[in-house]
């Protein structure tokens, strides 16, 4: 089997790199990334080989996907503009790539001579902020900031193409990942990196925003399965029950490394922060028999460990600027 993996050098891409070539040992690895800011080529250091190939593009390049759908069996599509942030200071890269960009893969899809199929990653904030209760699959969508609103709409993409042009596409929908290789823009790795340098530790507002959070290797596994044996034209929620308010996050984190919860430095909120994300996977454990494996605080503890012993990796990327209270403030 080949499989395209596009924005292989980001976090979730290169972790689902890493686990597919460590798993099996007769598929193909194509990753194609166009090497922005949230791309780390470091990411996938000591991935060789002839079971692996980069080709630098971008998936807005539609007569490159074209060439490069060709001669695949799959694609997960996980380039993608992320930082909420960044869609508040300026959103038109946003549309680029998650709207464009996912276009021209169905499109190059749609006149490909063999049939391949898409794995489209999504996120839990096209549902918005829920009170009480947790999102379901078929639930309205309705975006806050413009990076979920331009994921809705690919979305909407991917379920229009599988409707009027059968295409075998299938989305996935998970909660916050957190894990290794993680860009410091994030708030876990922000946290852990701010507070091994003495900085103090940006909250926005008053800390209470709940997230459910999900460890990377949990994700990578169910999107291997929904690979495997999802159901063109369906989505999938990835949820691990795990739901904490911000503020409690980096109070555990605080305590694992040590570190004073003096720290903590309360910040004005980002426009439109939606209060609490949740999403019901009971569909996944039904129909597919998915559940997270790793318990969160074993999982968080691992997570740091991980980024205090890997100074290396973040040091050339965690800028100032990347690292500054509020992002959503600053032009990029």
């Amino acid at each position: 089997m080949r499989l395209l993996v596009t924005g292989g050098y980001g976090f979730i891409g290169s972790n689902f790199i890493r686990y597919i070539i460590e798993k099996y040992k007769d598929v193909e690895v194509v990753n194609v990334d166009k090497l922005s800011y949230g791309s780390n080529i470091e990411n996938l250091s000591g991935i060789s080989g002839e079971r692996y190939r980069f080709v630098k593009g971008d998936i807005a390049d539609q007569s490159l996907m074209r060439k490069l759908l060709g001669g695949v069996d799959a694609v997960v599509n996980f380039a993608a503009e992320t930082h909420v942030d960044r869609s508040i200071a300026n959103p038109y890269p946003f549309f680029r790539s998650n709207v464009e960009g996912v276009v021209s893969i169905l499109e190059a899809l749609r006149h490909n001579k063999k049939e391949v199929r898409m794995v489209q990653i999504s996120t839990d904030e096209v549902y918005g902020e829920i009170s009480s209760g947790s999102c379901r699959e078929g639930d309205r969508l309705n975006p806050s900031s413009p990076y979920a609103a331009s994921k809705a709409a690919a979305d909407m993409l991917c379920l229009a193409y599988y409707r009027s042009f059968n295409l075998d596409v299938v989305i996935v929908r998970p909660t916050n990942n957190f894990g290794p290789y993680q860009f410091p823009e994030k708030l876990i790795p922000k946290t852990i990196i701010r507070a091994k340098l003495g900085l103090k530790v940006p909250i926005y507002g008053s800390g209470r925003n709940v997230r459910d959070w999900l460890y990377v290797s949990d994700t990578c596994e169910a999107i291997d399965l929904i690979l495997k044996e999802g159901k063109a034209g369906e989505i999938y929620n990835l949820s691990a029950g795990n739901e904490l308010e911000n503020v409690e996050v980096v109070r555990r984190i605080l305590r694992m490394m040590g570190k004073s919860e003096d720290l903590i430095e309360f910040v004005e909120d980002r426009p439109g922060h939606d209060l609490r994300y949740s999403l019901d996977s009971t569909k996944m454990l039904r129909e597919l028999g998915w559940r997270p494996k790793h318990a969160f605080e074993e999982a968080l503890r691992e997570t740091v460990k991980w980024y205090v012993e890997n100074e290396w990796w973040w040091k050339p990327i965690a800028t100032e600027k990347v690292l500054h209270p509020t992002p959503w403030k600053l032009k990029w």
